[in-house]
């Protein structure tokens, strides 16, 4: 029951610990005892987002073009001016449209630079859409919450050591599995949005349209068109009736012979 109040009390701490502390509980052979700490301040939301603003810049084009391969080079050559990357590159190709769609990462201090080298080369977008998305509050309080469950984790660790039985060790790793995964998972989010931070993301789609398809036929093609058909079947026809004159050849034999046997039957 001891180990359980110890247990209690220690969570206890660090539940209300996220937000402010000025004391903690140091660990002995037989009781927590308190004594003085350096006070863990989450810092001010405000101050802190207007000195490191997380931004995430991303941006959706769409447009036609006369020539793709033509577009294609100069949007690699602003890429790699403004020191980014290719992340996907997808072509299509449909009925009356020839489609290329690329995601480009840029580093977010270039996002303004990359988008005027792209868009002044264009006269209309089908779609133009910029985002920028503010993450900073999220990013603080993501690595407010980090600092303190590292500090737990240390805690139970520390708890851990001064364990007395089977029972007790299998407690504390219990409860230590569930704080390590919960770092883990707030250090993945805090990576993920580091990574979206600093580097913006291009997402474009540029497209010709296959005016070829488009035009009608002539009349007289058409004609011509139909001949030219009628002839290919006639070909098929007597290629198909090679494959088989063996049959052909016995049909007609049997035909002739069956005459011939209606022809003597009437003279009689």
């Amino acid at each position: 029951m001891r180990f359980v109040a110890k247990l209690f009390i220690l969570l206890l701490f660090f539940g209300c610990g996220e937000k402010h502390s000025e004391e903690k509980y140091a660990l002995d052979d037989n009781e927590y005892a308190t004594e003085s700490m350096e006070v863990y301040e989450v810092p001010s939301r405000s101050s802190a987002i207007n000195n490191n603003q997380k931004i995430i810049k991303t941006s959706v084009l769409k447009f036609e073009t006369q020539n793709l391969e033509k577009t294609y080079s100069n949007i690699a050559r602003y890429v790699k001016q403004n020191e980014g990357f290719i992340q996907s590159d997808n072509s299509n190709k449909g009925y009356n449209k020839i489609s290329r769609t690329l995601q480009i990462r840029i580093p977010s201090v270039n996002f303004q630079t990359t988008l005027d080298s792209i868009t002044n080369k264009v006269a209309y977008f089908d779609t133009k859409q910029i985002t920028c998305k503010d993450v900073s509050e999220e990013f603080i309080d993501l690595e407010a919450r980090l600092k303190a469950k590292k500090t737990l984790e240390v805690r139970y660790l520390q708890l851990l050591s001064k364990a007395k039985n089977v029972k007790e060790m299998l407690e504390i790793e219990k409860e230590l599995s569930n704080i390590r995964e919960e770092i883990e998972s707030k250090q993945g989010r805090l990576k993920y949005l580091e990574n979206k931070v600093a580097l913006s993301t291009f997402n474009i789609d540029f497209y010709k349209l296959n005016v070829a398809t488009t035009v009608s036929r002539s009349y007289g093609s058409k004609m011509w068109n139909a001949v030219k058909s009628g002839f290919n079947g006639l070909s098929l026809f007597f290629l198909g009736l090679l494959n088989i004159w063996p049959l052909v050849l016995i049909i007609s034999m049997g035909a002739f012979l069956l005459k011939k046997w209606f022809n003597k039957r009437k003279r009689k």
